[in-house]
């Protein structure tokens, strides 16, 4: 057999994270074999192996693909508009996520991650939360601090404490939205409490 190109091994891993993401979905993680998701994808057991070790690998690739670091949310709104100040790049970069949430690959992806993915063998998806939850948190405090140093935040509010309600709050309205994605638009709903939060915290 003639060895792949770049390109068809690429659209191959493409084609099983797809399928992937559509079975795990389905039947939840647990209930996934890697059978079930090289059949879905047309492809063999071997071409699976081929890109990952196993099924918790796939998984960790399925969920790389949705990782939102807020760094990366912050130079993309900083990239539009370098004369923002630290508290405002922090609401558009909360608005910025809120917006790739909407699609449906990001929908379905984090939902699998929240609710159909239990423990076993090498996935523990409460370390994967902690672990995307934690980086956030780093990130978003160095915001936080430096709105601080610009006595831009309220003498009475700490960046810690700015960080956890912003954090409290945005985690509360995922997993409200994720319940039942069709009851209001996370963009919308989400972007009425980010622009409220940020009012309350500015001195």
């Amino acid at each position: 057999m003639a060895r792949k190109t770049k390109a068809e091994a690429a659209a191959t891993r493409e084609a099983l994270l797809d399928a992937a993401e559509e079975v795990f979905f389905a039947k939840g993680v647990a209930r996934t074999s890697l059978e079930q998701i090289a059949r879905h994808a047309g492809l063999t057991r071997g071409a699976v192996y081929w890109h990952f070790k196993n099924k918790g690998d796939l998984f960790m690739a399925l969920v790389e693909q949705v990782r939102m670091p807020f760094q990366s949310l912050m130079d993309e709104v900083d990239k539009a508009d370098a004369e923002l100040s630290p508290l405002e790049s922090i609401r558009l970069a909360c608005h910025a996520g809120l917006v790739r949430l909407e699609q449906p690959s990001y929908q379905r992806i984090l939902s699998i991650l929240l609710h159909r993915c239990e423990f076993f063998s090498d996935i523990n998806p409460l370390d994967m939360q902690d672990q995307i939850g934690n980086e956030c948190f780093e990130e978003m405090l160095n915001v936080f601090v430096l709105a601080e140093q610009q006595q831009l935040l309220r003498e009475d509010l700490s960046p810690e404490v700015a960080t956890r309600l912003m954090q409290s709050m945005l985690g509360g309205l995922f997993h409200d939205w994720l319940r039942n994605p069709e009851a209001f638009s996370i963009r919308e709903r989400g972007g009425e409490l980010i622009d409220a939060s940020i009012r309350m915290m500015q001195r």
